[in-house]
C-alpha cells in the first residue's frame, strides 16, 4: 500500500471577482475587525466629553459650588483625553 503523501495546505486565493482594492479592503479588517465601528464610539464618547466639559466650565464661570462641579469638569477632561488617546493608538499601525 501507497501511504498519501501530505500536502500543502495552498494558501487561498482571492476570488477574481473581486478588484485589488476590495481586497486590500478586506485584508485591513481583517486585521484590525471593527475599527470603523471602534473610531466611532471614540469620536461620539469624546464629543460627550466635550460637551459636558463645555457645561461644567460654564458651570464654574457661573459660580456654582466648586467642589463639586470642578472634579466633574476634570473627569470631563480625562475623558476626552483617553478618548483622543485611544483613537491615535487605533490609528497607529501595529507593529
Amino acid at each position: 500500500m501507497t501511504e498519501p503523501s501530505p500536502s500543502k495546505p495552498s494558501s487561498p486565493q482571492p476570488p477574481s471577482s473581486l478588484d485589488p482594492s476590495q481586497i486590500r479592503q478586506l485584508q485591513a479588517e481583517a486585521r484590525a475587525p471593527f475599527r470603523s465601528l471602534r473610531r466611532f464610539f471614540y469620536i461620539a464618547f469624546a464629543g460627550a466629553g466635550f460637551i459636558g466639559g463645555f457645561i461644567f466650565l460654564f458651570k464654574l464661570l457661573a459660580g456654582e459650588d466648586f467642589s463639586t462641579t470642578f472634579p466633574n469638569l476634570i473627569l470631563q477632561v480625562g475623558v476626552i483625553a483617553l478618548m483622543v488617546w485611544l483613537l491615535q493608538v487605533d490609528s497607529s499601525p501595529s507593529s
